[in-house]
């Protein structure tokens, strides 16, 4: 099989993916040269009763406990739709922030579910990729190639909202997980169109046997 990106987004009850649960899964497959492929995937995911989301993350994302209870699916069902539909063979795994945040909660709703937690990432020429990591180093050593942010202490920041912002990026509704997985393929069309050497040397790097 052709070689495809995955990108995806989570909107989570919290910052633990010990004990917080995931309430929207989004995502988009793209070719290798980025041109989206197929439906877009928005999914809510029933909260567990025994979970109670921060009161932070309902007002970040507006997903109430309710909401996911009347339009959410069960995190198994979800599950059955992800291994079977989503995590085919030769599919990179791309997210923002996602080897330290998303990957994290994928990881333990798989165990959670009797699914092997880390197969997804490497099994059947599949692996994982982060788009901020590719952000940080593009800032450091090819600052000229796009608008780059700072907040409001004039220090420099690499949030997704304030790099979409200051490119001119559409990105309508910050913290939907679709909006944000959209607003990240536009992003990473924008650095491999403006600097294509490093974006390709960088994505070689996802694969250890390379770096070695």
């Amino acid at each position: 099989m052709a070689q495809t990106f995955f990108f995806y987004d989570l909107e989570t009850s919290g910052f633990s993916p010990r004990s917080d649960r995931i309430m929207q899964f989004g995502g988009q497959r793209t070719t290798a040269d980025l041109r989206p492929i197929g439906d877009p995937v928005d999914i809510l995911i029933a909260l567990a009763p025994d979970v109670v989301p921060s009161p932070d993350a309902v007002l970040v994302t507006g997903i109430t406990p309710q909401k996911t209870l009347q339009d959410g699916i069960t995190e198994a069902e979800f599950v059955r739709i992800f291994t079977e539909q989503i995590a085919t063979p030769d599919t990179t795994f791309v997210g923002f922030n996602s080897l330290r945040f998303d990957d994290e909660f994928m990881r333990f709703l798989l165990y959670r579910n009797y699914v092997d937690a880390y197969e997804w990432q490497w099994k059947n020429g599949c692996s994982r990729w982060d788009l901020l990591d590719v952000v940080r180093m593009t800032r450091a050593l090819r600052p000229d190639v796009i608008k780059w942010p700072v907040d409001v202490e004039g220090k420099p920041g690499n949030r997704l909202e304030m790099l979409t912002s200051i490119n001119g990026l559409d990105h309508d509704n910050a913290h939907d997980a679709l909006s944000d997985v959209m607003a990240t393929i536009s992003l990473a069309q924008l650095l491999h169109r403006k600097q294509p050497k490093l974006f390709e040397y960088l994505l070689k790097m996802r694969d250890k046997k390379q770096v070695a």
